[in-house]
């Protein structure tokens, strides 16, 4: 955040630009570590669940990279574990599972709960990006007070 009360317009200018341009590339970071290393895609709703923000405010410009409208998103991020639950058959009359070689099937199931390690998709991003960055907004104080 970069506190732009006393700045002049152009400095303002500068900063709103160079954030914008960050928080996509940040976000385009993101999807990438989510596509191409770090998480098996099944429906590609967490990768679509990514999204970027900047907000021009009186005392700040901020951006922000982050993942809305998918619970899950937080523990694959941080890792945790999962309460045990019931899974139910929702689109069929039961759940298939293959045991011991022979498909068996189930109304519902007692689930004991996953313990699931994070995989950092957004903090590896932020971390990889850090450098360009800080760079980036000297960039923009530089271009701001010229």
């Amino acid at each position: 955040m970069a506190r732009l009360s006393f700045m002049p317009d152009k400095l303002r200018a500068a900063f709103l630009k160079k954030t914008y341009a960050l928080a996509e590339k940040l976000k385009s970071k993101v999807q990438q570590n989510l596509t191409n290393k770090l998480l098996n895609i099944r429906t590609g709703k967490l990768v679509r669940s990514i999204f970027e923000e900047v907000k021009n405010e009186t005392n700040s410009v901020t951006g922000r990279v982050y993942s809305s409208g998918l619970p899950y998103a937080r523990i694959q991020e941080f890792g945790g574990q999962t309460k045990a639950h019931i899974i139910e058959a929702k689109n069929g009359k039961a759940l298939m599972f293959n045991m011991s070689g022979k498909e068996v099937f189930f109304k519902r199931v007692h689930h004991s709960g996953s313990k699931i390690k994070g995989v950092h998709y957004m903090g590896e991003a932020f971390k990889e990006m850090t450098p360009e960055i800080k760079a980036g907004y000297g960039e923009a104080a530089r271009e701001g007070t010229r």
